[in-house]
């Protein structure tokens, strides 16, 4: 009979452990970007295929995202790059052709559709240890 609840026990374990996972990912770190916003670390995913090969994905929380802030966030998103995202990848297997950078004023499940959310989205590739713009 032990045996029996072992597996439940398990299961609710795992469950635990994967919702933690997640409260932890939607306070990741703070990144600072020249406009000053509040840029937070959402994820990574890096087991997605992107358009050039692998890639590595970090998804950002900016609050107070418009439809607008096309400009601020593209400047925002090439300092997460360089500052932040870069060094995250050395040592990623396989290494990442691209980075991917998402910011979004709410956080939306990876692969998700979500037309009221805003969200912008940049591709870099790594050359010679920089992130160089590319189009996406």
């Amino acid at each position: 009979m032990r045996r029996g609840l072992t597996l439940p026990v398990l299961l609710l374990s795992a469950l635990a452990v994967l919702s933690a996972c997640q409260d932890e990912a939607a306070d990741g770190p703070t990144v600072e970007v020249p406009s000053g916003r509040a840029v937070s670390l959402i994820d990574v995913i890096t087991n997605v295929p992107g358009p050039a090969g692998a890639a590595a994905r970090f998804r950002f929380l900016v609050p107070d995202l418009t439809s607008e802030d096309v400009e601020t966030a593209a400047a925002d998103m090439q300092a997460v790059c360089d500052s932040f995202a870069l060094s995250r990848t050395e040592g990623t297997v396989p290494a990442p052709q691209q980075i991917i950078i998402t910011f979004m004023s709410s956080a939306v499940p990876f692969g998700e559709a979500a037309p009221d959310v805003v969200q912008f989205f940049e591709s870099f590739r790594i050359e010679n240890g920089a992130c160089v713009w590319e189009v996406f």
